[in-house]
């Protein structure tokens, strides 16, 4: 179980500490900052397991990284219910451990086995989970865009008061999909929370190279949809984006557009050596490192001993090791598979022969 941050949302209070003997105000407390570093720490060990296991050949296919995003998926989930929708992209392992797939199935499903949480046969881009309300995992660039304003639409149709989060990378926000749906999702003022996660790169070509327009965020203007753009290495700055945008929808506001800027210290997937950056850049980067900063706040704060943060990592690498041994000893699809998750009809009569 991670540090609770749900009570801690309810009756947020001001809180203080001491940074170069200047106070500093933080709106958030002890069990969001311990929260924020379990997740993190178990998104960077899981991605980091992952990267290795590939290498070993026992992932195959595509694998895209979460490595050093990870301040996204810890803002977003103490902003938003569990009962809110998520849905993303490719680059979906993160998101979908944060929004409470356990790593054993994201593992099994890595490996390709019955266990995972696609049954095995979605693989590195396809998670998901109905129970978990996390919608994919999509590998079409800006496909999940459209998919997004769907299930958006569904929840307005059925007067719930849930927000739907729709995620995708800088590449997309160059698809005809993404224009559509903002169009229609702002004349029907649909409750979702569209997040372009800026990585700067889409595949391998800077933003500079493929647009006029370096801020992101204000594609939003065309449509008259407000817009924000977010540092994505900053979990308070990603919690308190959404927390606004998500507050906009439950109350009928329509749609928000954030560009939240990261960045992934890894290439785009496991088959790019990234030679298209600087090591510097990286570099520079890795010195505003999330996981880093959140241990820095809670250490300062006294919330927790040096002691009490290494029972934290050994926690996880033990949660990770599981996990590897799960997807291990787990069995493979049964070959009737194939048919099944086809069709609602479960007497559809398929051509076997």
């Amino acid at each position: 179980m991670f540090y609770s941050a749900q009570a801690e949302r309810q009756e947020r209070k001001f809180l203080y500490f001491r940074t170069n003997l200047k106070i500093v105000q933080t709106p958030f407390g002890k069990e969001t900052y311990l929260y924020w570093y379990e997740i993190m720490l178990l998104l960077r060990r899981f991605e980091e397991k992952a990267g290795q296991l590939y290498g070993m050949q026992k992932i195959r296919g595509f694998c895209h990284l979460y490595i050093g995003q990870e301040a996204i998926a810890a803002g977003i989930m103490t902003a938003i219910r569990d009962d809110d929708n998520l849905i993303t992209a490719y680059r979906d392992h993160g998101l979908a451990i944060a929004k409470g797939i356990t790593a054993n199935a994201c593992m099994a499903e890595l490996y390709g086995k019955a266990t995972g949480c696609s049954k095995g046969k979605g693989g590195s881009m396809h998670f998901f989970s109905k129970e978990k309300r996390f919608f994919g995992g999509h590998g079409i660039v800006g496909g999940q865009i459209g998919l997004g304003a769907g299930i958006a639409f569904s929840e307005q149709y059925q007067g719930t008061d849930r927000a739907t989060i729709c995620m995708f990378g800088d590449g997309a926000a160059r698809q005809g999909m993404l224009h559509e749906t903002f169009n229609m999702a702002v004349l029907w003022q649909l409750p979702i929370v569209f997040i372009c996660e800026n990585n700067y790169y889409a595949m391998g070509t800077s933003v500079e190279r493929t647009s006029k327009v370096l801020d992101i965020y204000r594609m939003a203007d065309a449509f008259d949809m407000p817009g924000d753009s977010v540092d994505g290495m900053s979990c308070e700055e990603v919690h308190k984006g959404i927390e606004r945008a998500v507050k906009r929808a439950r109350e009928g506001g329509g749609p928000t557009f954030l560009e939240i800027k990261t960045y992934r210290y890894r290439g785009h997937s496991m088959s790019d050596p990234a030679k298209y950056r600087t090591k510097e850049e990286l570099e520079e980067y890795k010195e505003k490192d999330p996981i880093n900063q959140v241990m820095k706040t809670i250490l300062e704060n006294k919330w927790a001993t040096e002691e009490q943060m290494e029972q934290i990592n050994e926690k996880v690498k033990h949660e990770i090791e599981a996990a590897v041994q799960f997807a291990e000893e787990s069995p493979w699809p049964n070959d009737s598979e194939l048919y099944e998750d086809i069709y609602a009809d479960s007497t559809y009569p398929f051509i076997k022969d």
